[in-house]
């Protein structure tokens, strides 16, 4: 399928802005979302992202295109022994090191881990960034999201992506941050009044199964949190829904997947049309209003 939709070109063509959602391994469906927007010359003037779609919109709001990122991911996370390397190469030189540097069984530390697997052209600061970017997180002792837009990028992507239980919180000005997308799992709400479409993009899934299978203790883990995130992406919803929501199929694909990627991306590719024929009718819309 294919959109009527022309590339937005002109100066009085409608704004975009994109929230990108959190979903781990599922939110390497968001790399389709940038592609589309690549090929309609489409580009956002606002971005938020909780999580990977944190860092999606990072690599984005960065310059770079759909298919930069996707080369990027598929030679990195994609790839077993590309892993091992760049993890062994933060490796502590030293057991002292490693126990001043907060080792703790059972978590890893993400703002080490998480340069290490960014592409060279994330900057390292919000500002220089070219598309303002909102990045969330969630203040785990203030029980309330923290909008993170200027300063430290790569601190605020860490601590985005700070998943409970896998990786150890982050600290910013003081406070301790945990996962986004815990309490913003879509956060097009913080994209209202920015531009004339918003887009959000659903990657959060939900327990896939026959309906009778008792889940592991480790998929009830996380399909309760898909539950919990999903309940509130519908109040939301009720609330200020965006003019576009999509939903790539995601639910066969754990947090944790990367390696999964290509079939990641293979499973979700139909999100691409469903993108473009969406913008079509909306930017017909808008052109009537």
């Amino acid at each position: 399928m294919t959109s009527g939709l022309v590339p937005s070109t002109s100066s009085n063509d409608p704004t975009v802005a994109i929230a990108f959602g959190g979903g781990g391994a599922r939110g390497l469906a968001h790399i389709h979302v940038i592609e589309a927007l690549d090929e309609l010359g489409i580009r956002p003037v606002a971005i938020a992202g909780s999580s990977i779609g944190a860092i999606m919109g990072a690599g984005m709001a960065s310059g770079l295109t759909g298919a930069d990122i996707r080369s990027h991911t598929l030679a990195t996370v994609g790839r077993r022994a590309e892993i091992f390397n760049r993890l062994w190469s933060l490796r502590p030189a030293s057991l002292t090191q490693a126990v001043t540097g907060g080792f703790r069984f059972g978590q890893f530390n993400i703002e080490r881990i998480l340069p290490a697997f960014l592409p060279d052209k994330i900057p390292k600061d919000f500002a220089d960034l070219q598309i303002p970017l909102n990045v969330m997180t969630t203040d785990y002792y203030g029980q309330a999201e923290r909008v993170c837009s200027s300063g430290d990028l790569f601190q605020a992507l860490a601590a985005s992506a700070a998943l409970p239980a896998v990786f150890m919180p982050v600290r910013i000005d003081g406070r301790v941050m945990i996962d986004g997308g815990i309490y913003n799992p879509v956060p097009f709400d913080h994209l209202t009044g920015l531009a004339d479409i918003i887009i959000g993009i659903d990657v959060v899934g939900g327990p896939d199964g026959d309906g009778e299978t008792m889940p592991s203790r480790i998929d009830s883990l996380f399909g309760a949190s898909q539950l919990m995130m999903q309940s509130i992406i519908a109040m939301k919803l009720k609330a200020h829904p965006p003019h576009i929501l999509l939903r790539p199929e995601v639910n066969r694909f754990r947090v944790m997947d990367f390696l999964k990627a290509q079939d990641v991306l293979a499973a979700t590719a139909g999100v691409k049309d469903q993108l473009k024929v969406a913008l079509d009718a909306a930017f017909k819309a808008a052109g009537k209003a």
